[in-house]
């Protein structure tokens, strides 16, 4: 990662610099020219799902010599550099279960106010039980105009069992097949979520019909009273999932694409959220658990389409 680089100062103004701020020393045992690192701060919040920040590096501006309205006096003015903000946040994943798990945590980065500049979102696969690991978010460029970042928090953490885990890439799983959800799309109260399934295999795999869902709370335990209904027009027309189910094979390399269709409209009892939904391609495939988050408000139906080739 790059990080901005101070203006260099002559010998006068950097003398002057130092002892108008105080806290700066003069000999860093760096050498002239090379980079300040990022004063990094320790966090000691609560971690979130197992999740924790142990500390944020937010850089410090460089100073430049301005003159001051004081005669013989320069103070520092703040140093723009475009590019990479250097803003990151060190944290820990840790799995008190008894499986294995791969954790999806959003990372917030927002002002001292709360309000949020941008987030990333970082996937820790397989943590083993009683395991702890680390690592490092970057917040990268930040966008014009966003306020100055000052904290990074954890907003939201999905867990699931590691073998179970969407795989949109990486290495091909020992069932040969992908399946993963996509980020899904919304107008007026209808949401519709992909399924996407590729072959990534070497021998050909058959569908025929509609993937099998399981809807899990956020202990992934069942949740009960939602009727899972078979096609798009049992929610709305035309979401590209009216068509019925038919035989299906595909090559290795090839994808078939099925959607999970709903309305999160509220009305009179208590609105459904459902933040796993665990998926059998067909039966007796290897269970995969997606996380669509699916806010099915008090309606208490969720549509799935057939499969159907995503290329067609």
């Amino acid at each position: 990662m790059r990080r901005p680089h101070p203006r260099l100062l002559a010998p006068a103004a950097a003398l002057l610099l130092a002892t108008a701020c105080g806290a700066e020393h003069a000999d860093t045992g760096r050498g002239a020219g090379a980079d300040v690192p990022a004063p990094r701060a320790a966090v000691t919040d609560p971690p979130v799902d197992g999740v924790r920040i142990t500390s944020v590096t937010i850089p410090a501006a460089s100073p430049s010599p301005t003159p001051s309205a004081t005669p013989g006096r320069v103070h520092a003015d703040p140093l723009t550099v475009p590019g990479d903000s250097g803003i990151s946040a060190a944290y820990q994943v840790s799995n008190d279960g008894d499986e294995a798990m791969t954790y999806t945590v959003l990372f917030d980065f927002t002002t001292d106010t709360g309000a949020v500049m941008d987030n990333r979102e970082v996937t820790v696969p397989g943590v083993r039980p009683g395991r702890s690991t680390s690592g490092t978010v970057d917040l990268g460029v930040l966008a014009p105009g966003a306020s100055p970042v000052t904290k990074v928090k954890v907003a939201k953490v999905t867990k699931v069992p590691a073998d179970e885990a969407p795989a949109e890439t990486g290495a091909c799983p020992s069932s040969g097949v992908r399946l993963w959800a996509d980020d899904g799309d919304a107008a007026m109260g209808l949401r519709v979520v992909g399924l996407h399934l590729q072959n990534c295999g070497k021998r050909d795999y058959s569908l025929d019909g509609y993937p099998q869902l399981s809807l899990l709370d956020d202990n992934r335990e069942p949740v009960d009273g939602i009727r899972i209904l078979h096609g798009g027009a049992a929610i709305a027309t035309g979401t590209g999932f009216d068509d019925p189910p038919g035989p299906l094979v595909l090559k290795p390399g090839e994808t078939a694409l099925s959607g999970l269709i709903w309305r999160n409209t509220t009305l009179a009892g208590t609105a459904v959220n459902v933040p796993y939904v665990r998926v059998l391609a067909k039966p007796g495939a290897a269970p995969v658990t997606v996380t669509p988050g699916l806010d099915l408000g008090t309606t208490g139906k969720l549509g799935v389409g057939a499969w159907q080739r995503a290329d067609r």
